[in-house]
């Protein structure tokens, strides 16, 4: 792999994640499965991990695309399966993280429940899970929530799609 950065995402179904992500350009490796955190959030929650090339796409993109890709600013019910997080997996990123998630934040109408975290543990999905978008591209899942998202990327952005 050519040089690269590695970051976690959580939010949403990491199927959606995981295609949403697979989608763009510069993007290198998308890993699905389930991340945690430490402290109160020491518990597996969907997620993936994107490997990036930032010579091809920002981290601050990367950011951006996954708040606008999942329900970034609702606290509601799921909130344990469905961690909505950035996981940094080294400490001298958190900053910059946290710099992107304040600036985001005045694009949003709602308060961010988005929560920059130090990265932990990663367990990958199961084997039939994995590229589940590329998969099944026809099940009823991805028509009703993964290709709203694609074609949301398609719309805004454009430039960063494969």
């Amino acid at each position: 792999m050519k040089s690269f950065q590695k970051i976690g995402l959580g939010g949403g179904c990491h199927w959606c994640t995981e295609a949403v992500f697979q989608s763009l350009k510069g993007i290198l490796k998308v890993e699905q499965g389930y991340i945690r955190s430490y402290e109160e959030n020491d518990y597996f929650s969907e997620a993936v991990l994107v490997y990036f090339d930032p010579g091809q796409i920002l981290l601050k993109d990367i950011i951006e695309i996954h708040l606008y890709t999942h329900k970034s600013t609702s606290n509601h019910s799921f909130r344990e399966k469905y961690r909505s997080a950035i996981y940094y997996l080294e400490e001298s990123k958190k900053q910059n993280v946290e710099h992107i998630l304040n600036q985001l934040q005045e694009e949003f109408d709602h308060q961010l429940v988005t929560k920059p975290l130090k990265f932990q543990e990663f367990q990958s999905s199961r084997a039939a899970l994995l590229d589940y978008y590329t998969n099944n591209p026809e099940r009823p899942f991805c028509k009703k929530y993964i290709n709203p998202k694609l074609d949301f990327l398609k719309e805004k952005y454009a430039k960063v799609i494969r």
